[in-house]
């Protein structure tokens, strides 16, 4: 090296040195940690890895959860946290980094805060403490990714600063025609669109796809795609079975209400002259355009926790039908569009369904109907909402036009667990849902799997079955006894075999009697809304009053996982010493709300400890006026050994139906905790060594409740 380059080095490592602090420590840069809200989720924020802070009480909001320990991007990032253990309700600082999407996301609950299962989603996040790693730089601010509009104008996306003064939740919109460009440097699994035939004659009438929009830049409106059917014949429906994805939301109640949207709607239309018209066959490439998806994905179209209605509207009406109050349901018929139903027994059907909706007698205070039609894939005609009187149902019903395809029924099952009973399309959360499937045959795909999960979502299934195979086609069945994996109940009450089409018009007065039968809708039953619990308290004076109140906090977290109302899960409670008091009974309080505080207002009363007597007092004012449809459930709590015997009081108990569970805390004797509880013990029996650590078997008692109403048998 030159001598001139040694001194330019030189001078230049003295400039650089002369910038350093007289005590030889340069000032390190402080951290800005950006503040967000509980429902903020991972994949509104456009950045491969960042550290936010979450506020205290996120847990309250019961944003929902995707997975355990890699989340799916539409989960709320601050619940994710604390179901991981990363922070606690009090909220604290997180590390969120993004990555490849998941295959299968497992639902559990942990640490207070219920997570979901999900089949798949293209980018997933984790999350830890937020410490921030030693050298890297966290951004002081958020960037949002936007959403794409309904309406699409050619421009630059915009990007929303996060600001540290006023949060803010919503990203702005984008008016680009392609989707939003990402930083972030994951691979993500993507669904290939369905590969387009050109046909030769396009159809006078194509069935246009509503664009939906979203807050979500996930989900993302409706891609416009023309998709032509290709029919097959009735022997090429034999080709192999269809994976289905899981349910993404549990639903809880006898109808719970639903936020994702219906991405697919159609629009009823006079039937075009250019339709097929082979009975059985259909040509080998047919006319029959229509608009599809361009990724099929079980959240692709307006799904938004918030419960936010989609851009889609249902046409006003004139006037709205009150209907039959003594049949207030929400059914979706699943109607068989194949080829291999043919034209005429097509029309068949539909006349079918228009009879049923007279009988019914459809209105904004009874029975609510909607149709999808199913082949290759599955569509909505139309939703519950649309129509709100039998003589509009009968119009729409009668201008439906055959769709094409195969029978792919455990596909349509998957279609409207996911899409069908939600806000958006009219659920209205206290009418049970009904799907009716309407098969000519047997189904070319497999049910079980499909059907299972919309029974667990509170779905109640019929099948009516026209014309089932005989012997000689008895091999060609993808699954075997397909009608009992798939209906509600294996009891025959959920099933109607039908010889012939001709016949199909019997079944319309025992098909309305039975989805109009309330009380044997029996999958509108889940574990958290079918329950009367009654908390049997001790209150003697070795608790104390501090420890009384955590036993009470105690009672509010079981209380406050359960569907809450006259209708659903119903909560009483007795405290006991020597004496016995009724707090409130099954009823009294038939809000969430309104329970809750009623468990905070309960007074402490102190004495001595008389279990066997609190339990059949709690027998006698409690469960003696349970309804006949709830399972009874019997939570005792208590602190030492009981002044009188509890082994015959339980086994009263016990023998009504009674599922009890003990919970003994310090001095507790355990072989009374053994004679309370139900068998098995180890299932229901629970001891701590301390009140404070109660709160570790509230998610253990509510698994357990759950696991014993799923495992009961669908007979």
């Amino acid at each position: 090296m030159s001598k001139p380059t040694l001194t330019a080095v030189f001078i230049a490592f003295l400039l650089t040195s002369s910038g350093a602090k007289p005590n030889g420590k340069n000032k390190k840069p402080k951290q800005v940690v950006p503040a967000i809200e509980c429902d903020m989720r991972a994949g509104k924020i456009n950045l491969p890895e960042f550290i936010v802070k979450c506020p205290a009480n996120c847990r309250e909001s019961k944003e929902k959860v995707y997975g355990t320990g890699v989340f799916a991007s539409i989960s709320s990032i601050c619940n994710a946290a604390i179901h991981s253990g990363a922070i606690s309700n009090s909220g604290g600082k997180v590390i969120v980094m993004k990555m490849a999407g998941q295959a299968i996301y497992k639902g559990s609950f942990a640490n207070g805060v219920r997570s979901l299962s999900l089949p798949n989603w293209r980018e997933s996040f984790s999350v830890s403490v937020g410490k921030p790693k030693k050298g890297v730089i966290y951004p002081s601010t958020l960037v949002f990714v936007p959403s794409r509009p309904t309406t699409v104008k050619t421009g630059e996306p915009k990007n929303l600063v996060y600001s540290m003064v006023s949060p803010v939740t919503e990203a702005l919109e984008t008016e680009s025609t392609t989707a939003p460009p990402t930083t972030t440097p994951v691979t993500t699994p993507t669904t290939t669109a369905p590969p387009t035939t050109t046909s030769a004659k396009p159809r006078v009438t194509v069935h246009k796809v509503r664009e939906i929009g979203s807050s979500h830049p996930y989900f993302s409106s409706v891609a416009r795609q023309s998709q032509s059917a290709q029919g097959k014949g009735p022997m090429q429906a034999f080709r192999g079975s269809s994976v289905y994805a899981n349910r993404f939301s549990p639903r809880t109640n006898t109808g719970v209400h639903r936020s994702e949207t219906s991405p697919t709607i159609r629009r009823p239309h006079v039937p075009s002259a250019s339709a097929p018209e082979q009975e059985h066959k259909p040509p080998s490439v047919t006319s029959h355009a229509r608009e599809v998806p361009a990724e099929e994905n079980p959240f692709e179209s307006g799904f938004d926790g918030q419960g936010h209605k989609s851009t889609a509207r249902a046409p006003k009406l004139p006037e709205r039908s009150q209907g039959d109050p003594n049949c207030k349901v929400d059914i979706a018929f699943l109607m068989d569009g194949s080829w291999s139903i043919g034209k005429r027994r097509f029309k068949i059907q539909k006349d079918f369904l228009v009879e049923v909706s007279q009988v019914l007698n459809v209105g904004t205070a009874g029975p609510m109907m909607g149709i999808i039609q199913y082949g290759d894939d599955a569509v909505t005609e139309f939703s519950l909402k649309q129509f709100s009187s039998s003589n509009d149902v009968k119009s729409a019903i009668n201008n439906i036009e055959q769709k094409g395809g195969l029978s792919h029924v455990g596909k349509a099952l998957s279609y409207i667990n996911k899409h069908f009973f939600s806000d958006a399309n009219g659920n209205r959360g206290g009418a049970p849902n009904v799907a009716v499937v309407l098969v000519d045959g047997w189904p070319t795909d497999r049910v079980e799997e499909a059907s299972r999960l919309a029974r667990e979502s509170g779905i109640n299934i019929f099948f009516v079955t026209i014309e089932g195979p005989d012997e000689n086609e008895k091999q060609n069945v993808v699954e075997a006894n397909f009608v009992d994996k798939a209906v509600c109940r294996t009891n025959g009450f959920f099933s109607l075999p039908i010889k012939s089409w001709f016949a199909l018009r019997e079944a319309v007065q025992p098909l309305v009697k039975r989805v109009c039968d309330t009380d044997r809708l029996v999958c509108s039953k889940t574990c958290l809304n079918a329950n009367d619990i009654a908390f049997v308290i001790d209150g003697s004076s070795s608790v104390g009053t501090g420890n009384f109140r955590t036993v009470l906090q105690f009672v509010a977290n079981v209380t406050r996982e359960f569907e809450i109302s006259d209708t659903d899960t119903r909560v009483g409670i007795v405290q006991y010493t020597y004496e016995q008091r009724l707090e409130f009974a099954f009823g009294q309080h038939n809000n969430k709300a309104d329970l809750l505080n009623a468990i905070k207002r309960i007074n402490y009363w102190s004495g001595g400890t008389s279990t066997g007597a609190a339990i059949t007092y709690a027998a006698d004012q409690l469960f003696s006026k349970s309804k006949p449809n709830k399972r009874k459930i019997m939570i005792v709590i208590t602190d030492g050994r009981s002044y009188d015997d509890v082994r015959a009081p339980a086994l009263a108990v016990h023998r009504k139906g009674v599922i009890a569970y003990s919970i003994g805390i310090a001095w507790a004797a355990q072989d009374e905790l053994e004679y309370i509880a139900t068998d098995p013990d180890k299932e229901h029996s629970f001891f701590v060594d301390e009140f404070d650590n109660l709160y570790k078997y509230v998610p253990k008692i509510i698994h357990n409740i759950c696991n014993e109403f799923n495992s009961q048998p669908r007979n």
